[in-house]
């Protein structure tokens, strides 16, 4: 690929961990910068998904490189970006990211047994592109292959903690949470034990964060009928 090591263009958005890069008018680098992710891993997870017709971008063979991706470019706002331009509701963000949930659910493990399905982990909608022919779904540096509560718990939480903090979107994403479960069965106790467990423990996260799970996993569990978690 040629990739690793430079800047192939010029930078067009930064996550907490990665950078993205413009190389041309189809193509994008995505580079870790922070040492956590594994490129040809993650890249072999999102051809998997695709070529069972899941929406995420096309990838293209792996460099050799831990740090750096190529995958297609991408036109449309995040559906975070979109809710923030009035553009997208907090229910219909909510039933996206249920359907898209479902969707990944179906597609057959690549290593695991009949009852394992992959996992994206970090779900959310600051990480689904509305492109015009629909949602696209990046980001799949933590998807694993195992039960599907704890995809759902993930989702769950990330948004619970929005919803329980200060933020001026913290009444929207309470909506967006109660609109993502409002069939919550596919959340299960030990799925969302399981994602509070890893949120504490995940490096990026600010004390802040953190110090939001305990109310986070209360307001989940509240949209599980009072369920021990």
């Amino acid at each position: 690929m040629g990739t690793t090591g430079r800047v192939p263009g010029r930078l067009l958005g930064s996550g907490r961990t990665a950078d993205v890069y413009e190389i041309d008018a189809g193509w994008v680098l995505r580079r870790d910068r922070e040492g956590y992710g594994d490129a040809a891993a993650e890249g072999a997870v999102m051809a998997h998904v695709r070529a069972h017709g899941y929406p995420v971008p096309a990838v293209r063979p792996p460099s050799g490189s831990r740090t750096d991706l190529v995958m297609e470019r991408l036109d449309g706002p995040t559906m975070l970006q979109a809710f923030g331009a009035g553009a997208l509701d907090a229910a219909e963000a909510g039933a996206v990211l249920a359907g898209l949930l479902r969707a990944l659910h179906a597609v057959p493990a690549r290593h695991g047994g009949p009852e394992a399905c992959v996992l994206h982990l970090d779900l959310h909608p600051d990480n689904v592109i509305l492109t015009p022919d629909g949602p696209r779904v990046i980001d799949w540096g933590n998807a694993e292959e195992g039960a599907p509560g704890l995809d759902w718990g993930t989702s769950a939480v990330i948004l619970a903690q929005v919803a329980v903090s200060a933020e001026p979107i913290a009444a929207p994403a309470h909506a967006t949470l109660a609109a993502l479960l409002t069939d919550p069965l596919g959340l299960t106790d030990e799925g969302l034990a399981e994602a509070l467990r890893r949120r504490a423990a995940n490096p990026t996260m600010s004390a802040a964060e953190v110090g939001l799970l305990g109310a986070a996993g209360e307001l989940v569990r509240s949209f599980m009928g009072g369920a021990d978690g």
